[in-house]
């Protein structure tokens, strides 16, 4: 008999107990199995009969264990293993064995408490189970949520024998703590040991490569893809669509969805999506209209993607539009990223009291980002008197050293010059440090990384010589620095050079140098792109003939001919 509910476990069990059936009884089992892993089961009835059973043997002790692991009380589980560990008279619990321990340290994962997964480690590492396979894989993953990517690469590196999951649990880890590049390597190194990859390791990859811009190994990856015939599962399609999209290679993305045959709301947001950050916004609202048409409803991130076309057009009746049409229509109650790409369109159109009084008014309570975008518009429109008083007065937290150097901007924008070093010593106090810029440009396959100034690079010597000629022939076509981009207090011929040095514009020296003239340039920033760095690119795409492609925090930028594809709208 098949248990299908909870009605039917609970009867299967009443008439064991009437037959005196034994716990080893096959229906006695899948009954309890039933109660503890089904979605339609009971876990307190599972611990019933786990409690009513006289001698229990470990796969009922380690199929509660695993249970409680993945309930909404995981403490639970830790509680069975500490009954185990101590063998507990009244329970008559075996031993934890080697299919304990991945349970318990998920419920650690779960839990995240780091300590008490170091401690369960230990005990691993003390009965000679840290060379399990199994249990390895489980500690990857937890020393990966806890960010202690150390400790996780030190487990991967001991293990006498990796699967699948080994490799994709570290690659996985480092897409999400921002190590594309690392990912990238590591994958390399898994093709290379004759590891296949699965669909998940393909999707953790892709998202390496949109992270970093690696166009090739996203291509190569899209092989494996093909080979494997991975493309059917919809995880693999919407991560290539956005991998394509976030590389800069739109028809790409194109190409991949109209070969989706049954597209979800997951690749029709990714394809709005992709559409919208390049700028395409008019296709962005069409495909809107032809997903609704083909009957697929949107969801929180498809109004995101939406909004954010709507946006970068600078559309704000579109977008009020789509806004209200959120909740009305499809009963999306608008969040915080749905709220800040309407402030963002108020801020970026001079609009700042129109930006305070929409978020004053909103139903959710606004975080420190939100009010930056106000703040920031205010540095950009010369509102500094606003600036202060925000920061001065609304109740948000702004400690964190995004604000800091914001606020410290804003002052020196205004010639204050004694507040921003204040600033800056209250930053330096309290220990915060700002991530510093930086681009990656790919090439052959490989992934460059620069900051600004830096000189870390083999041929740092080759690319500031190149750059000097690059601003000798730009500045011949009539290319000045911006120099109010410079928020220092310093003459004029030193924010020339701070500007020169930014980290795009090495890596569009580093990019002529590397490749063939006429070919395409693409870049990731990590930041907004500065007036300065927009400007230069323009000139270079019309002296250079190139065209150079853009990522930055906000949008992609096309420049070819010296024009760029967001109408200097950023």
């Amino acid at each position: 008999m098949d248990v299908t509910s909870i009605s039917q476990a609970m009867q299967l069990h009443a008439q064991a107990l009437k037959l005196g059936s034994q716990p080893h009884h096959h229906n006695y089992s899948k009954l309890f199995t039933f109660s503890a892993l089904s979605p339609s089961g009971d876990l307190n009835y599972a611990r019933l009969i786990l409690n009513s059973l006289q001698t229990p043997n470990s796969y009922f002790w380690n199929t509660m264990v695993r249970a409680y692991s993945e309930s909404s009380d995981p403490f639970e589980s830790i509680s069975l293993f500490i009954a185990m560990k101590l063998e507990q008279p009244s329970a008559i619990a075996p031993r934890p064995d080697k299919f304990t321990y991945p349970f318990v340290v998920k419920a650690c994962s779960r839990l995240k408490d780091a300590n008490l997964g170091k401690q369960v480690h230990c005990l691993i590492c003390k009965v000679g189970f840290d060379s399990d396979r199994y249990i390895c894989n489980s500690l990857i993953h937890m020393y990966m949520k806890f960010n202690d990517l150390g400790s996780a690469r030190k487990v991967f590196d001991r293990m006498p024998d990796r699967d699948v999951v080994s490799w994709t649990s570290v690659i996985d880890g480092l897409v999400d703590n921002g190590r594309g590049i690392e990912a990238i390597k590591l994958f390399d190194e898994m093709i290379d040991s004759g590891i296949e990859p699965n669909d998940a390791t393909i999707v953790s990859v892709l998202r390496a490569c949109a992270e970093t811009g690696a166009l090739e190994v996203g291509r190569r990856a899209q092989r494996i893809v093909k080979e494997q015939e991975l493309g059917l599962k919809s995880n693999v399609s919407t991560a290539l669509i956005d991998m394509y999209s976030k590389c800069g290679c739109i028809d790409s993305a194109r190409n991949v969805f109209n070969e989706v045959f049954d597209k979800d709301v997951c690749a029709w947001t990714a394809m709005i999506h992709g559409l919208a950050s390049h700028g395409m916004s008019r296709e962005a609202l069409d495909s809107f209209a032809e997903m609704k048409n083909s009957g697929v409803m949107p969801d929180e991130r498809t109004m995101t993607a939406v909004l954010t076309a709507c946006r970068n057009a600078g559309w704000m009746t579109e977008a009020y539009h789509y806004f209200k049409d959120m909740k009305k229509k499809y009963g999306i109650k608008p969040n915080l990223q749905h709220h800040g790409c309407i402030v963002d369109l108020y801020a970026r159109s001079g609009k700042l009291t129109e930006a305070e009084d929409f978020i004053r008014k909103m139903g959710v309570k606004a975080d420190a980002v939100l009010w930056r975008t106000v703040i920031w518009a205010c540095r950009i429109h010369g509102d500094t008197d606003r600036a202060e008083r925000l920061i001065k007065d609304i109740d948000v937290d702004f400690t964190d050293p995004g604000s800091y150097v914001l606020l410290s901007n804003i002052y020196a924008s205004a010639g204050k010059w004694h507040d921003k070093a204040m600033c800056r010593e209250t930053m330096n106090r309290q220990g915060l440090v700002k991530a510093p810029g930086s681009s990656k440009i790919e090439i052959d396959g490989s992934v460059y990384e620069f900051t600004a100034g830096d000189s870390s690079h083999i041929e740092a010597h080759n690319i500031y010589e190149k750059l000097d000629e690059i601003y000798k022939k730009l500045t011949e076509e009539g290319y000045k620095p911006e120099l109010s981009e410079v928020l220092l207090e310093v003459d004029d011929e030193e924010k020339a050079f701070q500007l020169l040095h930014h980290s795009e514009k090495l890596a569009i020296s580093y990019g002529l140098i590397k490749t063939k003239p006429g070919s395409q340039l693409r870049i990731v920033k990590n930041l907004r792109s500065c007036e300065d760095c927009h400007s230069f690119m323009k000139l270079i795409s019309r002296v250079y003939e190139r065209e150079i492609i853009v990522r930055d925090r906000i949008r992609f930028h096309h420049f070819r001919d010296g024009i760029c594809s967001c109408g200097d709208y950023w």
